[in-house]
């Protein structure tokens, strides 16, 4: 009996309760989380009549070899439940969220000398308080740098109070965005201060400092102190500014949530634009690939939205009505201890407002389909170029060394005309004294593909066009690491002009195809070229600082590979070791130690 056989009479004997069922491969990786009210019925029907299924459902089901499921004590338990599974285990055939990585934290350890406002990741549980989760990067790293510039807070390097009075004070103080705290004699209460105000506009507090600010601007006024009660009030703008612009995107004082759905052929998207008293000061969006079940999509987005979140808007509008609205804001007012109004408005204004999201999300979706054609389009142009049918997976070497030392090679992958990061692989050249292209390429094209040959799974898939930065006796020494293996690949090297760029493409037979006539082909050959030098030249870098910092180290007596670990894992560089004291040195190690990596650095100095 096969597996869809025993998935289907194991089925059959589930109970009639709510819960979560979660689909796992032959592997036992989990490839699907669902809930259900009633699990019986639900998972049945994926062993029933397929021929019903869609397209995505069939495969999935096909590759089901066994499932678990988990009782709820109510469809309420069952949301978060599978929230919480998909969240943890990714599954291929959901549709996801976001990565956390994606909305990250600011970062304030009050308990710190000096603290700073960094950004995070995600939460640590190491006393500091975390602000967030923000729409982005770039969201986080603007609010960081106008609080920072606001409250004169330092932006450099230096750490406090070990650099006090060590250097003078950077660009930054002479364009009166900081204090000047590397200064001696500067207050560190007034430091403390700064701090403490940007916590409360971290906490959404900007009017409890916007009315602290104008209190003080008023006394200076009064007291005739003009100049001072300008550049309060120039702090005061900018907390205002700050407060209803930009700390909002955390989540903070928003009031209405809108949330959008618009899809085109191919792709859909689902939009969430923030509003405070009608205005529009924020949008998130997710594009993916159109489900077959619109309703189920956004309910299963919004759930994963909400649940994950530590702050949330008094109402939520939506396009259309999901069947978790009445659970999400459950759940919302459990956490956030106020009631939150989700409803599905039919006209007025609040309709505008959905009309406007769902119309984003729609342009948003348009925007990627368009985008994905043109890659589409040029992967195609290519390979009717070189002749070549079905063209996806392009991988593309090239060697990189400094001399004689760290030689590496560097793979990239595209696949459908857009990078693959994740896929990228280093190959650090092994048993080649002097630097040697050729026979580094040889080495680097024969290691893929034997682990290729071996099972790996991180190379399991061969490309359908392989392309080595070089001309005709490098890609000749490729076709020999492919001739050696007996696999047959097409493979060709990236030709470059006297101004460095791809000119043509040459064949193992020294045959060259003029592609600078071509703008489109000659752009995307270009822009791997260029990704593929980048990515193996930084990790040439990368060898040689690594090799670099810890020859310096191996100097020194006493110090072995753990404790070169704790040092630079405490320090993060080798110049911010030998500026540390013999104190500071004394907390990742012993007293004996750290004289020895105190006295090296001091006698360098000495030396010079």
């Amino acid at each position: 009996m096969d597996n869809f056989e025993l998935c289907k009479m194991k089925a059959l004997t589930l109970p009639l309760l709510p819960g979560v069922y979660i689909m796992r491969d032959k592997q036992g990786q989990v490839i699907y989380v669902g809930k259900a009210k009633k699990l019986k019925n639900r998972v049945s029907q994926y062993f029933q009549d397929t021929a019903s299924h869609s397209p995505k459902t069939r495969i999935m089901v096909s590759k089901i070899a066994d499932f678990d499921v988990i009782t709820a004590n109510s469809e309420f338990e069952a949301l978060v439940l599978e929230c919480s599974l998909i969240k943890r285990h990714l599954p291929r055939y959901n549709i996801l969220l976001k990565d956390d990585k994606g909305y990250p934290y600011i970062r304030l350890d009050t308990a710190e000398q000096y603290p700073r406002i960094t950004m995070a990741s995600r939460p640590e549980e190491d006393g500091a308080q975390y602000f967030g989760p923000f729409g982005s990067r770039g969201v986080t790293k603007g609010i960081i740098e106008a609080l920072n510039t606001m409250l004169k807070l330092p932006s450099c390097n230096k750490k406090f109070p070990r650099d006090i009075g060590k250097d003078r004070p950077c660009l930054h103080f002479h364009m009166e965005q900081c204090a000047g705290w590397c200064l001696p004699g500067k207050s560190r209460e007034m430091y403390l201060d700064a701090i403490a105000q940007a916590k409360l506009l971290l906490e959404g507090k900007y009017k409890t400092v916007a009315a602290a600010l104008r209190t003080q601007m008023l006394a200076a006024s009064d007291d005739l102190n003009f100049e001072l009660a300008a550049v309060l009030r120039d702090k005061l703008n900018a907390v205002e500014r700050l407060g209803q612009k930009q700390l909002v995107t955390a989540g903070q004082n928003r009031d209405t949530d809108v949330i959008g759905y618009g899809c085109t052929v191919d792709k859909a998207c689902f939009t969430v634009l923030h509003y405070i008293g009608g205005d529009l000061i924020h949008k998130e969006y997710q594009v993916f690939t159109v489900p077959e079940d619109p309703i189920a999509a956004v309910s299963t987005l919004v759930a994963q939205y909400y649940l994950d979140r530590e702050t949330f808007p008094k109402r939520i509008l939506l396009p259309f009505q999901i069947g978790d609205s009445e659970h999400i804001s459950r759940y919302i007012g459990e956490k956030s201890g106020e009631n939150v109004h989700i409803s599905v408005p039919q006209r007025g204004d609040n309709r505008h407002l959905v009309e406007l999201s769902c119309e984003n999300a729609k342009e948003e979706a348009q925007r990627l389909t368009d985008k994905e054609a043109h890659h589409l389009g040029r992967v195609h142009l290519l390979g009717k170029k070189l002749g070549i049918e079905n063209l996806h997976r392009i991988e593309a070497f090239d060697i990189s060394n400094l001399g004689n030392s760290d030689i590496v090679a560097g793979m990239v992958v595209f696949v459908d005309g857009k990078p693959r990061p994740s896929e990228y692989k280093k190959f650090k050249i092994q048993g080649i004294i002097h630097a040697d292209d050729y026979e580094s390429m040889f080495q680097a094209v024969t290691r893929r593909l034997l682990r290729y040959q071996n099972g790996d799974e991180s190379f399991a898939q061969l490309p359908d066009l392989m392309l080595i930065d070089g001309g005709a006796t490098h890609v000749a020494t490729a076709k020999r690491a492919l001739d050696f293996l007996q696999i047959e690949i097409p493979v060709f090297g990236m030709v470059k002009d006297d101004r460095h760029r791809t000119r043509a493409l040459v064949s193992p037979s020294g045959e060259e195809i003029r592609i600078d006539n071509e703008s489109v082909i000659f752009a995307f050959v270009g822009a791997i070229q260029e990704e593929t030098h980048r990515f193996s030249i930084n990790y040439q870098k990368k060898l040689r600082a690594k090799r670099l910092r810890y020859s310096e180290l191996d100097m020194i007596a006493g110090i072995g590979d753990v404790r070169k670990q704790q040092l630079l894992r405490h320090f993060k560089s080798l110049a911010a070791i030998s500026e540390a004291s013999v104190e500071e040195l004394m907390i990742v190690l012993p007293k004996n130690a750290a004289l020895a990596v105190y006295g090296h650095f001091r006698n360098k100095e000495e030396d010079k």
